[in-house]
């Protein structure tokens, strides 16, 4: 390859493809270009962002697009520019070598690495020249080569300080699974860090953090804690209200920049968006706010209109950008809108915070949270959504922003989880549809000789399976299992998760992010805290204790077991930064295994299954059989039968069973009145 010309031509992300025309000498991430800066002993500056990213934006505009900075960098550096969505096991490592280096992490992320792809400094956004206290980029630069060429001791010294706290990272801290009793604990001490006015965590940016918001949720049903529940409502409703919602066309934003929820910043990410439905799934079956149903709806809606592709699969994001201008497509002036509606745009401005002035910089972000937070009457909402539909078919006419259009394997998973859980909370079969075409896309174009790869775009595959892709697979089968019964679900999940053993598994416990034999890596990561997504050891916990609740084997207990005492050791002072293994947790511990036994897709089975799902059971092992199938030695309702050819459930916590139930309303009812926890 020829490192003295721009090589990003050829490829498929749609972020790399935004930079082929730059003057920079940019170079895709492989073990090829590792060696060659190897070979000119030239130290590399590697960039990484992702197609949504607005000061990525910014920067490539004011200095990758210049000519003088990019003879700089050609000249002083080889360059690489990665995606971060389509790598995240380098983006991780990087992050956090820029963590250790005292600086707060994010996107653009510029770091400055040794031929070897070994850190020794970076940053994020470099302006072109100095401002915003930062130092210009060409300074950046002639320091950095400078010190590299000068300075190698200094670099050999960084080098050394961060590939050591690196790899202490990795160390297991070693500790005893939590209890319910401290699973609780943590899960009421989480109300230190949530903002009580404004919900979220304290202060700003806000992040919707679902995962979080669902362990508070849990503890909250199970404990009974109505403040704990207040504060995930709460913020649930700011959320589903406030400008961090596209109220025309469905779906959030990544973060509101501000600590109301008002602001957005304007990307709108797949994965946000398939933890948020699950979450208002899980808080409407006890909360029952029709607040949540419309916003999953709404939500799906966006997803299935504007996030597809040809087959089924998920895309990946909306840029924040149109036109060179963050926001643009999403705000409005009061003339727009009253030149739009006529003479309904006085209810409309109302409801959704309109003024002459704006809400911000001179323009208006649409809002319900001064207008309330609940809905208003039927007719009032029916007459707001005939108003938006015509909102909606006028900003159709604008410059749309940029769509990152490549299938991420874990993100579709997420997201066919998410469709799942929401058909069947909500009763929608054809969202059910949707979740099985997608899987279906997944197994058969993002896998290579039985192995997962993470993207695909255009007809290509590329990039080798993280452990977050086969962690979320094996989840979206187990749900899909859960909701059909289909053994083909399970059998996929046990294999998965058998190749997470093989490829994925430390001696010392947890599981690393990358396969054993990635080979572009200067360390392999073992990532266990719970960010914009939780993390793969969290999820993989959670799989493994709901293979244990449905199989009987003991190994997946074992395994579970290993992994979150890996990493217990730092649940006391980092549990709200864990909450997916907390859950996990949990579910070993205290799982409700429910059998539902039926020779026929009847009604009363239809009606049955829809009360299973209908109640929340976060801990729920659900397992649906013809009568004489058997079950696994190991569930404690194995050898149990249908009652008189009836349709009949069973429902286990602990080793103990409930009588059998042959209709909808016994069944509701017992659920209704599980215990808290098994006796």
């Amino acid at each position: 390859m020829n490192l003295a010309q721009n090589n990003l031509g050829s490829e498929t992300s749609p972020y790399l493809v935004q930079h082929r025309d730059n003057p920079v000498h940019w170079q895709p991430w492989s073990s090829d270009i590792l060696a060659a800066a190897k070979a000119a002993n030239k130290p590399i500056l590697l960039s990484v962002g992702y197609a949504a990213c607005h000061w990525c934006h910014v920067m490539a505009h004011e200095s990758f697009e210049d000519d003088g900075i990019a003879a700089l960098m050609n000249e002083l550096f080889i360059n690489i520019k990665l995606d971060r969505e389509e790598r995240p096991d380098l983006d991780a490592l990087y992050q956090n070598a820029l963590a250790l280096l005292g600086q707060q992490g994010g996107w653009p992320l510029t770091m400055f690495l040794t031929p070897d792809g070994e850190p020794f400094w970076g940053g994020t956004y470099f302006p072109k020249e100095a401002r915003y206290g930062r130092p210009g980029f060409d300074d950046v630069l002639k320091t950095v080569a400078r010190i590299y060429a000068e300075k190698q001791d200094d670099v050999r010294h960084n080098v050394s300080q961060i590939s050591n706290a690196l790899i202490k990272m990795n160390r297991a801290t070693v500790g005893s699974i939590p209890s319910l009793e401290m699973i609780d604990r943590c899960g009421q001490s989480c109300l230190q860090i949530m903002d009580r006015e404004n919900g979220g965590t304290s202060g700003a940016p806000k992040f919707p953090q679902p995962s979080l918001l669902s362990f508070i949720w849990r503890t909250a049903v199970r404990t009974g804690d109505d403040e704990l529940k207040g504060i995930v409502t709460h913020s649930l409703d700011r959320m589903c209200q406030g400008g961090i919602y596209d109220h025309l066309g469905g779906g959030f934003a990544r973060y509101a920049v501000d600590d109301q929820w008002l602001v957005p910043h304007f990307e709108k990410m797949l994965y946000d968006n398939a933890q948020l439905i699950d979450l208002m799934c899980d808080v409407w079956r006890v909360d029952a706010n029709p607040l949540y149903a419309k916003r999953v709806e709404e939500t799906i809606t966006w997803i299935l209109r504007e996030m597809r592709i040809t087959g089924g699969a998920f895309t990946a994001s909306l840029d924040a950008d149109s036109e060179g201008v963050e926001g643009k497509f999403y705000v409005w002036s009061e003339a727009e809108i009253d030149a739009v509606l006529g003479a309904d745009a006085d209810l409309f401005k109302k409801f959704y915070d309109i003024s002459k002035d704006g809400n911000w910089e001179g323009h208006n972000i649409l809002n319900r949270t001064a207008s309330g937070l609940t809905l208003s009457d039927d007719a009032t909402e029916a007459k707001l959504a005939e108003l938006r539909a015509k909102l909606l078919t006028e900003r159709a006419k604008r410059i749309r922003p940029g769509w990152d259009d490549k299938a991420l394997t874990d993100w579709n998973a997420m997201t066919i989880a998410a469709f799942a859980e929401a058909a069947m909370t909500f009763h929608r079969a054809d969202w059910l549809d949707y979740a099985k075409l997608a899987f279906g896309f997944v197994t058969n174009s993002l896998m290579k000789d039985g192995r997962f790869l993470h993207s695909y775009r255009d007809g290509r595959v590329q990039h080798a399976g993280m452990l977050e892709d086969y962690a979320h697979m094996i989840r979206a089968a187990l749900r899909l299992y859960e909701c059909f019964g289909e053994e083909a679900y399970l059998r996929a999940a046990i294999d998965w998760t058998a190749m997470v053993e093989s490829l994925f598994a430390d001696a010392q416990g947890g599981y690393f992010q990358s396969a054993s034999d990635a080979d572009d890596l200067i360390i392999r990561q073992k990532p266990f805290m719970d960010n914009a997504v939780p993390s793969g050891n969290a999820i993989m916990a959670q799989n493994l204790a709901k293979l244990f609740a449905l199989t009987g084997e003991n190994k997946y207990r074992d395994q579970a077991e290993i992994t979150l005492s890996a990493f217990a050791g730092r649940i006391g002072e980092q549990f709200p930064n864990m909450p997916g293994l907390l859950m996990a947790a949990e579910m070993l511990q205290n799982p409700v295994q429910i059998v539902l036994i039926a020779n026929e897709r009847s009604q009363t089975f239809l009606e049955m299954r829809r009360a299973i799902f209908g109640q929340y059971l976060p801990n729920r092992a659900i397992t649906i059989l013809s009568d004489g199938d058997p079950l696994p030695d190991g569930h404690p309702a194995q050898g149990k039968t249908a009652i008189q050819a009836k349709e009949t459930a069973y429902v286990c916590q602990g080793p103990v069973c409930s009588a059998p139930v042959t209709n909808v309303g016994d069944l509701t009812k017992l659920l209704a009145g599980l215990p808290a926890t098994a006796s």
